[in-house]
């Protein structure tokens, strides 16, 4: 017989456990949202050019990230890194006015009110050295992980600390489409590249080591899964590459998608935007759901720009947590079509940090010099440059200074220097464009916008050719006319970043680009069974004549060449002779200063010697992309045209006629 009171006993049973949580969930969507790469773009404000801006800031972030969380009733917000360099508030804060012991950092004053989760470690970092990064980061309201960069090992058994907390598992209450909620474990772990062990040697060696990001994750996702990581949150500042890569790669990525247990991936440091055309012939990347092997994943490009949004559909049916679904974006601040902002400023963001901005704006309005011409990198990628060319003369100056009194002090002195703000998918307006006139600080920081410092190499006529041919790379092939090329052809290759074409000043040399690259990305070679080898660098000459394969040269570089950025050949530490401590952009300060005091009519006349140049290809309109504001500087160009205004910030231009 039935008992009368069993159907209510269980029927309150049931309900106990439905609020519990005990009980197989409904669905639940979980929204993860993440900044990468704001380089201390914390207000919507162009140092630069001294002005506001629409395009990038997060403070502009910070009204999508409150719109996007409205949306949805759960959310994660998780930042990439490189948060503490890039912009002169970065260099305000590391080392015009360093934080004082206890002072927030104007970063964590804006973040902290965001109420973000969790943040990662990018390469930019450690650009300040160890101190001052934990000193910054113990001011963060919530954690931060690596998990890749070590401590030295410990005497005797050689086992390892991690420098840094190497992952969180976040105890959060989610509530699923039902309304019910339930307890989930999150677990997010990050990474850095393991190249800042070039890239800031100065400050780590010694300090801390770093492996590659793809071993840790094998070795610590089962960890935390076994401490009871319900979902894995990889957080690598990295992008990823086309093709495989192999052991300690930068761009690590596509490696971390094929490691067991990752259900997520939110990465950056390529200023990219993924999900984005840009990569949908890559390798098991799915551009309409924004997945790369399957797992979903996002980048939201820099500064800001844009917020990474991926919405993972979560289901616990087979007694786990398990992804059933997910779909990634990137929603942005700015409108490219439409040239209109579609985010307004939060201003809890200048409430936050307008103490510090107006000091940064004191500081980067100091005059250094004047300038009797305009500085501007529009063509730089195509023609010597004036503003490369003023880094290289400055860089010149202080590497002979120093050699003055040690044996390298009779050697011939050469520069190698890039063009940083080369618009390509940093975007139409990101060059530098100083007027002729007074240069101030922020001028400065615009020609040189990274904290590196000074450092020379010594090595053979023979290596500073491969140098440039490496720096070559920044070209694509192109096929003349008779052999029937195209009769308009492209000759920038955009997958090359501008930071590694350097141009070397003291020496004269021309580019033939109908040959091919002869070194790849990785600096190995491009054809290594080609023979002979095919060779770009033509008519390389030192003081008029054919350049001494044997002959020794100190070239002036930085820290991140010098060390191997870039994976140049022949450049690693075993060449460095100068280990400077002053930064490059206080070598350029201080050469324009002696220039304004030194020149006859106390300016500085800013002008490239035009000591390299690609040759013309006979039946070939040789094309590439700039700024179309760049149109004012035609008259001084005259082997540079306009074919097209491309209405968007852009403009196609004829290199020769």
């Amino acid at each position: 017989m039935t008992h009368p009171h069993l159907p209510g006993i269980w029927s309150a049973v049931l309900s106990a456990l439905l609020f519990s949580g005990l009980t197989h969930a409904a669905d639940v969507e979980l929204r993860l949202l993440e900044t990468t790469d704001l380089h201390m773009n914390l207000l919507s404000y162009d140092y630069y050019q001294d002005k506001p801006t629409d395009q990038f800031g997060l403070a502009r972030t910070a009204t999508l990230i409150k719109a996007a969380r409205a949306e949805k009733p759960n959310t994660l917000l998780i930042d990439n890194g490189d948060l503490l360099q890039g912009n002169p508030l970065g260099d305000y804060v590391a080392k015009v006015k360093p934080l004082a012991s206890g002072q927030v950092h104007p970063a964590f004053k804006v973040m902290n009110q965001l109420g973000y989760d969790v943040a990662n470690l990018g390469n930019h970092e450690f650009d300040f050295g160890l101190p001052f990064l934990r000193q910054a980061i113990a001011t963060a309201s919530f954690p931060y992980v690596n998990a890749n960069v070590f401590l030295p090992a410990a005497a005797g058994d050689g086992r390892r600390e991690h420098a840094f907390t190497p992952y969180v598992i976040l105890d959060r209450q989610v509530i699923d489409t039902a309304g019910a909620r339930h307890g989930i474990k999150i677990g997010v772990i990050g990474f850095a590249p393991p190249q800042i062990m070039q890239w800031n040697r100065g400050h780590l060696m010694g300090r801390v080591s770093a492996e590659d990001m793809v071993e840790v994750a094998r070795r610590l996702v089962p960890e935390m899964r076994a401490k009871g990581a319900q979902l894995v949150v990889a957080v690598p500042h990295s992008g990823i590459e086309r093709t495989p890569t192999g052991p300690n790669a930068e761009n690590g990525v596509g490696g971390l998608a094929e490691v067991p247990g990752i259900d997520a991936i939110l990465f950056g440091h390529s200023h990219a935007e993924f999900p984005g055309r840009a990569f949908a012939t890559f390798p098991k990347v799915d551009v309409a759901r924004g997945t790369i092997n399957g797992v979903a994943a996002v980048m939201p490009g820099r500064w800001g720009d844009h917020l990474g949004v991926i919405d993972l559909k979560l289901n616990n049916d087979s007694g786990l947590w398990k992804v059933v679904a997910s779909q990634s974006s990137i929603r942005p601040i700015f409108d490219r079509d439409t040239k209109k902002s579609v985010a307004q400023d939060d201003p809890m963001v200048e409430r936050s940090v307008g103490a510090e901005h107006a000091g940064t704006l004191e500081y980067v309005r100091g005059k250094v010099a004047f300038s009797a011409a305009p500085i501007y990198s529009y063509f730089a990628l195509v023609e010597d440059d004036p503003s490369v060319q003023i880094v290289s003369n400055a860089q010149i100056a202080y590497v002979k200074r120093a050699l003055v009194g040690t044996p390298h002090a009779g050697l011939p002195v050469l520069s190698a220097a890039a063009p940083f703000k080369a618009g390509g998918r940093q975007g139409w307006g990101y060059f530098t464009d100083i007027p002729a006139g007074p240069l101030a600080i922020k001028h400065t920081a615009d020609l040189y916008i990274y904290p590196n410092t000074v450092k020379a190499v010594l090595l053979t006529g023979a290596q500073v050719r491969e140098w440039l041919e490496m720096s070559a790379g920044q070209f694509n092939q192109i096929k003349p006319g008779a052999e029937g090329g195209a009769p308009e052809q492209a000759i920038v290759n955009t997958a090359f970043p501008s930071f590694n074409f350097d141009t070397i000043d003291g020496v004269q040399y021309e580019l033939d680009l109908t040959q091919p690259a002869k070194y790849a990305v990785n600096g190995s070679l491009a054809q290594p069974t080609a023979s002979p080898q095919p060779n770009r660098v033509k008519n390389l000459r030192f003081d008029g004549r054919p350049i001494d394969p044997q002959a020794r040269f100190v070239v002036a570089t930085n820290n991140y060449r010098a060390y191997g950025g870039g994976n140049f050949p022949d450049l690693k530490a075993d060449k460095v002779i100068l280990d400077a401590p002053d930064e490059n952009r206080q070598a350029l300060i201080e050469y324009l200063q002696m220039s304004d005091a030194l020149a006859p009519n106390k300016q500085v006349n800013p002008q490239a010697d035009g000591n390299w140049r690609i040759l013309p290809v006979p039946g070939v309109k040789m094309t590439f992309l700039s700024a179309a504001k760049a149109t004012v500087y035609l008259p001084k160009h005259p082997n540079i045209k306009l074919l097209k205004d491309n209405g968007d910030g852009s403009a196609l231009y004829q290199l020769g006629n």
